[in-house]
């Protein structure tokens, strides 16, 4: 006989229970200091709840969600101008405006929930079903009827789970893939990496570091991101404009906030020549992996410097050296990375729209939902 759960829905960080961190150990994406991050400084068009599963009266489960209003958005990305574009476009716009994310759509990974060890798996996704249900009855009360709502990331080993009938109508589903650092263990210095690339490669490595010459980098501290606050803004806006997809936009404030609330566990890299800054990027800390978060730069002395490309090697680095097993690059540009030694690990979600016959037709629609990705895989290892 399953077991009995219940959940409760939490709309800010100071309604969570006491011991609600004691369950975020496997990710510091679900602790109360990132959500605090999120509530303080969420996209514009975003609403964020906190979830909590219990056994009688005991905190068993936690778990994140994401309501995204796209209509709230000027645009989805400027990059790419083509008829396929323009559908998907006037599909989201019209068809999928409102979307409940459970996890988290700014990150990449399983960020959407942890349980304590002997849960009961199905009982609990099945709560964790009720709960996005309750979500959706919510919004809609509000004026925001969800259109489509999705689960977000997971394994292959993990996506198992939701085989249950309580998301039979749910399209599974495989986006970008995650590109993957994994540290070997004889890597104690950057050098060992160095060595380990093949000729090609390694030639890559030396050439774009002597493009960077006259960049210096800097390790910048709060007071330093406030000082330079519209200028890392601008930054970042000008890479996150010509994505090929955003559903969200970054306020001016985040990236203080994210450095008020962690600390050291966020670490602020920026690029300057002359003294004025003309790229930055950002890590966290996340145990045992260094997840990287967004990034900005000014596009001509980006490519005149190779400064992604420095960016990357300048992660790889610091990672070997401090100790880290694996570095979370994330999706896009999924051949540079590819080209420094990350791999692509497949991820899948769920989703589900509203309409049931639009709802039978997802599979098909779906590949204009999801921007298509055409790159060629690199070893850059002897």
């Amino acid at each position: 006989m399953s077991p009995f759960y219940t959940y409760t829905l939490f709309s800010e960080t100071n309604q969570l229970p006491e011991n609600w961190n004691d369950l975020a150990i496997s990710t510091i994406f679900l602790t109360k200091e990132y959500l605090e991050i999120i509530e303080k400084s969420a996209p514009e068009n975003m609403i964020c709840h906190f979830i909590g599963i219990y056994e009688n009266n005991s905190l068993i489960g936690i778990a994140l969600s994401q309501f995204l209003d796209l209509n709230k958005l000027e645009s989805f990305g400027e990059r790419d101008q083509c008829l396929k574009t323009w559908i998907r476009n006037f599909m989201f716009k019209n068809f999928s405006s409102h979307i409940l994310v459970i996890g988290n759509n700014m990150l990449t990974g399983q960020n959407a929930f942890a349980f304590v060890e002997n849960i009961d798996e199905i009982a609990a996704l099945k709560t964790l079903k009720k709960a996005a249900e309750e979500l959706k009855t919510q919004f809609k009360s509000k004026g925001k009827k969800i259109h489509l709502s999705t689960f977000k990331d997971f394994y292959s080993s993990e996506i198992e789970g939701f085989n249950i009938p309580e998301f039979k109508s749910n399209l599974k589903f495989s986006t970008q893939p995650n590109m993957t650092f994994f540290i070997k263990e004889n890597w104690k210095t950057e050098q060992d990496y160095i060595e380990a690339l093949s000729k090609k490669y390694r030639d890559q490595y030396k050439r774009s570091r002597k493009k960077a010459i006259g960049i210096e980098k800097k390790k910048m501290n709060l007071e330093e991101i406030i000082a330079n606050e519209s200028l890392i803004y601008e930054l970042y806006f000008h890479v996150a404009k010509n994505a090929p997809f955003n559903t969200f936009f970054l306020p001016k404030n985040h990236f203080r906030i994210f450095k008020e609330k962690l600390k050291d566990k966020f670490l602020f890299y920026g690029y300057f020549v002359d003294g004025k800054l003309i790229g930055f990027n950002t890590l966290i800390k996340n145990g045992k992996a260094l997840d990287t978060y967004f990034l900005g730069y000014d596009d001509s002395i980006q490519r005149e410097k190779m400064l992604y490309l420095n960016m990357l090697y300048d992660m790889i680095g610091y990672s070997i050296n401090k100790g880290f097993k694996e570095i979370i690059f994330a999706r896009t540009a999924l051949e540079i990375k590819s080209s420094v030694g990350a791999e692509p690990i497949k991820m899948f979600g769920l989703m589900e729209h509203s309409n049931f016959f639009i709802n039978k037709k997802l599979a098909y629609f779906f590949k204009y939902l999801e921007p298509e990705t055409n790159w060629k895989e690199r070893n850059p290892f002897k």
